[in-house]
């Protein structure tokens, strides 16, 4: 064990006032359930903005970069940057929209959207497709990590650490509801990015790398460097850069960065007090989330580099270590050993915060759509509001469980990101479209969800052993391709939405676009839904967007060059994101 007294001293006050948060708002939480999975709808943008930070800010993440930056450089982390054209479609196209619904969580939006059994049915199934499969594997990815910096720093086996993880976790995240997982990431995202940037100054001065300037001078860190991919290689440039940002961000499915919002900051949005709160925290979320937070897991993953050159260098170092975990996503943990003591505490307490809140987080969400969209919608909708949080905090148990035991079977984080890549693949466009295209109905969405997994299983199973295994990226390809046509035939061949539905679903969210002409033509004159003045007007809104997505990359490759020493470039990379910036509050203030 590398922890000394002070460590867990340390450790153990973080986890005593993490309690005490979940405890002091346990009360409100136990009211009713949209106190407990809501948080009363009444929270600020900065507060829901740094718990979705916190929540992307998972113990998985720092080895999931560093895995990227040994095998493909910074460049390679193109691969989830390009989401951030998802999260800028979220603030300017779809935040307010989802505010305004009035739903609980954005699963039970499917018969708000569409009508008919099929919408029940998909609803149910959602909410066990989300709630259980995926929350498990993301838990079990945050989870593996955990197990890898309990095997490096603490000499735990894989199972010690599942159990004392998962039963703080859990004893934690039941207690506050969302309001304490809120209240608790804003705490925990300062300790994980505090230690972040302590980690990477350790790692910069150790005696192997000897300074930043001898990091960036040396010959395997200095191929690795640029931000952007190097297009004389045409084959990885298209693997780490054309297709994320020219197909995947529109395409896939992933948590955190799901095309029209989704999922827990979905969840985030709906707490939000009002529309404007819901706008900002997600704008605040994707400027901290890509431009600033990822520089510390770089600089630590490109000095692990010079001092684990190779995978056997790990396995020396730390001899007790199981192979079956040893990856280059294990360096992370691994430069981690080097940390003094007190700073050790301070770091892996930064650690510990970080996957509180991502597992909390999940935790949480899963059981909202349990305990919502399938056992008050299907199996007792005159539950009381006591009961209803007693099945969410059961739910919380049982999800926990089965991504422990799925933690236990990974071995890399990208291996898992890869999965969840594939499996949603092809889905993304059909869920900016159902806000914008009134022919979109249940069936189509079931049909995204079917294919696309049904995708992902036969190439992770099937095709590799009849066939030669294509790459990831044409793995990904085909699978867009072959859903994409897949939902957008459905569409058009099954019945439409009631037209009732659809009127009320505009009435409600005020949704613009020519997408919705058909409907809007059966309607009466002083029943159209007033539009026009709304901040989401089409023109403003791409604009909006266009220029978001410039600034915040500006921002991201003007931080990387000044950490890289290449400061006229970061200068003219900052003033590139500063006029953007102006831009987008001057369209935003117009709008108000």
């Amino acid at each position: 064990m590398l922890l000394q007294k002070i460590d867990l001293l340390i450790l153990g006050l973080f986890l005593l006032i993490s309690l005490a948060i979940g405890i002091f708002a346990s009360k409100r939480a136990s009211r009713n359930q949209e106190e407990y999975f809501n948080a009363g709808g009444n929270m600020s943008w900065w507060l829901l903005g740094i718990s979705m930070v916190a929540t992307t800010f998972s113990t998985d993440t720092p080895n999931l970069v560093t895995d990227i930056v040994r095998k493909n450089g910074v460049s390679g982390n193109w691969v989830w940057w390009s989401f951030l054209l998802t999260g800028m479609l979220t603030v300017f196209f779809f935040a307010k929209l989802w505010k305004r619904s009035g739903v609980l969580t954005d699963i039970e939006f499917y018969e708000l959207r569409y009508s008919g059994r099929l919408a029940a049915f998909l609803r149910g199934f959602r909410a066990i497709y989300l709630g259980l499969f995926f929350n498990v594997v993301i838990i079990a990815s945050v989870s593996l990590a955990a197990i890898k910096i309990g095997g490096i720093l603490l000499g735990i086996s894989p199972l010690q650490t599942m159990l004392i993880a998962g039963i703080v976790t859990v004893i934690y995240s039941s207690l506050g509801g969302l309001r304490g997982v809120v209240l608790t990431d804003f705490l925990q995202f300062g300790i994980s990015l505090v230690g972040a940037v302590l980690a990477a100054y350790v790692a910069v001065n150790h005696p192997a790398v000897g300074g930043m300037e001898n990091l960036l001078s040396h010959a395997e860190v200095q191929s690795r460097l640029s931000v952007l991919p190097d297009f004389g290689n045409m084959e990885m440039a298209v693997i780490v850069f054309f297709i994320p940002l020219f197909i995947q961000w529109w395409s896939v499915w992933y948590p955190g960065a799901e095309p029209g919002g989704g999922g827990y900051i979905v969840q985030r949005m709906l707490a939000a007090k009002n529309e404007k709160h819901a706008f900002s925290s997600v704008l605040l979320f994707n400027i901290v989330h890509y431009a600033i937070r990822p520089w510390p897991w770089i600089i630590v993953a490109l000095a692990s580099i010079i001092v684990f050159p190779t995978l056997s260098d790990i396995q020396v170092a730390f001899p007790d270590t199981s192979p079956s975990i040893i990856n280059d996503d294990i360096a992370y943990p691994a430069m981690l050993s080097f940390l003094p003591v007190g700073l050790m505490g301070l770091v892996v307490t930064s650690l510990v915060a970080a996957y509180m809140s991502t597992l909390s987080t999940h935790l949480n969400w899963g059981a909202s759509y349990i305990v919502n969209d399938f056992y008050k919608r299907f199996m007792n909708s005159q539950s009381t509001q006591k009961e209803l949080v007693s099945v969410g905090r059961l739910s919380t148990v049982l999800i926990m469980v089965l991504g422990g035991f799925m933690a236990l079977k990974l071995e890399n984080a990208l291996q898992s990101f890869s999965i969840l890549l594939q499996i949603g693949a092809g889905t993304g466009l059909l869920y900016i479209l159902r806000w914008y295209w009134w022919r979109i109905n249940a069936a189509s969405e079931l049909t995204a969800m079917i294919v696309s997994f049904l995708i992902a299983l036969y190439f992770a199973f099937v095709h590799k052993f009849f066939f030669h295994p294509l790459e990831t990226h044409i793995e990904l390809v085909i699978g867009v391709a072959i859903t994409t046509l897949s939902w957008v035939t459905v569409a058009y061949l099954s019945n439409p939405t009631d037209t009732k539905v659809l009127v009320k679903f505009l009435h409600i969210t005020r949704v613009p676009g020519r997408g919705w002409d058909s409907i809007r033509k059966q309607l009466a004159p002083n029943d159209l839904p007033q539009v026009n003045e709304d901040l989401f007007g089409f023109q403003r809104a791409i604009l909006s967007f266009a220029l978001g997505v410039i600034a915040v990359y500006g921002l991201l490759i003007g931080i990387g060059n000044f950490i890289f020493m290449s400061y006229s470039s970061s200068l003219v990379a900052f003033l590139v994101s500063f006029v953007a910036f102006v831009f987008v509050y001057k369209l935003i203030e117009k709008n108000q």
